[in-house]
């Protein structure tokens, strides 16, 4: 069994937001997988996603802390400004959390751990709707 759907989620204010259940709300044929994977890609370069802690909100906002240490909005060198002081520092942040997660899928529900789930990964001050490609390939209970 193959589905494919786009979940588009609302703006969001910079940061690391939990996702897990508008994306397992928007596969329906999720609910008669047996076992499977659902692939998630965001079709955009300045956001990203990551797979995480699940419960406490401090662990995402010293994910926002560390990664604007890392990757300082405006840093001087960056020569890729025209879009804003947040676009550049954005791009490379996204790159290194990456763009799609795969997750594994069981008994018609995600198969993450006690603590997981999908966090999008925001990062720009102003970044607009995210379109995510949702693709599920499994066995139907």
């Amino acid at each position: 069994m193959w589905a494919q759907h786009l979940l588009t989620l609302p703006e969001r204010r910079r940061g690391f937001h939990l996702i897990t259940r508008e994306v397992a709300g928007a596969v329906p044929e999720l609910a008669r997988t047996r076992a499977g994977l659902l692939h998630v890609f965001i079709q955009h370069t300045s956001a990203s996603l990551t797979l995480n802690e699940n419960a406490s909100p401090d662990v995402r906002r010293d994910f926002e802390t560390y990664f604007d240490h890392a990757v300082p909005d405006g840093w001087e060198p960056f020569t890729h400004t025209l879009e804003g002081p947040d676009d550049m520092a954005a791009h490379i942040k996204a790159s290194l959390l990456g763009p799609s997660l795969t997750l594994p899928v069981r008994d018609g529900r995600l198969a993450l751990g006690t603590w997981q789930g999908v966090y999008l990964c925001e990062h720009r001050d102003h970044g607009g709707p995210r379109r995510l490609l949702l693709t599920l390939n499994g066995e139907a209970l």
